[in-house]
């Protein structure tokens, strides 16, 4: 009777610890505040433990920004349609993603990369790649059964 009381407790202390929501450090909201002044309907997520996310419109635009706990920017996507792409990118993707149907586009700004990021799908195959302004292709990965490119 002890041990399964002892494991209630133990049990409720520890929903109790999970249902506890992290709370967003104010470098954060600070950092995010001076990036972009104008943000409307403003929701944070904690995407990892040294990544918070804060998904928003900008200017109408769906736009999402991750910061380091630091308040240090991490990237920022700004969601556009296939048909914003520049030529040079929409040839990267005739050439070498024929029959690949196009799904979420984004720009992508980051300290370390600046450009496009395109999620592909061809039938049970799903891609996620990064192409610069000038068609150029930086990075290819395949995505997991649910995932979407965020």
């Amino acid at each position: 009777m002890k041990t399964t009381f002892v494991l209630l407790a133990f049990l409720g202390m520890s929903l109790c610890a999970h249902a506890q929501k992290a709370v967003l450090p104010n470098a954060v909201a600070d950092a995010f505040s001076q990036k972009f002044p104008n943000a409307q309907k403003v929701r944070w997520n904690q995407e990892e433990a040294d990544e918070w996310e804060a998904e928003f419109y900008l200017n109408g635009t769906e736009t999402s920004a991750s910061f380091n706990p630091a308040g240090a920017w991490l990237e920022t996507e700004t969601e556009i349609s296939r048909r914003s792409l520049p030529a040079a990118v929409k040839n990267t993707l005739d050439s070498q993603f024929a029959g690949y149907k196009t799904g979420e586009v984004a720009i992508i700004d980051s300290p370390a990369f600046s450009g496009y990021e395109i999620e592909l799908r061809k039938k049970e195959q799903a891609l996620e790649v990064q192409v610069t302004k000038e068609g150029v292709l930086k990075h290819k990965r395949m995505l997991k059964d649910g995932e979407d490119n965020d």
